[in-house]
């Protein structure tokens, strides 16, 4: 955080005035932010990856992409997705 007419804002006063809904842009960096135009297309870039499980492992993912009617590459994309969520919301918590 930058500061404050040679003071240093801490993060308690930092968090203090973004809830008391001031303006804190002058103590964020945004040299290294990304625009959302750039996020989203980012989005939807693929990069093909290549991943090795044993044979239970892939015959239980078929069971479960056929019981639902997808592909076994839908489902594992699926759940990956999910099981990201999850961690951002848990490492957003924390």
């Amino acid at each position: 955080m930058k500061r404050e007419q040679n003071q240093v804002l801490t993060t308690k006063e930092f968090d203090k005035r973004f809830d008391n809904n001031e303006d804190i842009s002058e103590y964020l960096d945004f040299s290294k932010t990304q625009s959302l135009e750039d996020f989203e297309k980012d989005r939807f870039k693929v990069r093909k990856v290549n991943v090795d499980f044993p044979e239970y492992i892939i015959k239980l993912l078929d069971k479960e992409a056929q019981k639902i009617g997808v592909t076994r590459q839908s489902i594992i994309k699926v759940w990956i997705a999910e099981r990201l969520k999850e961690e951002l919301k848990f490492s957003l918590n924390t």
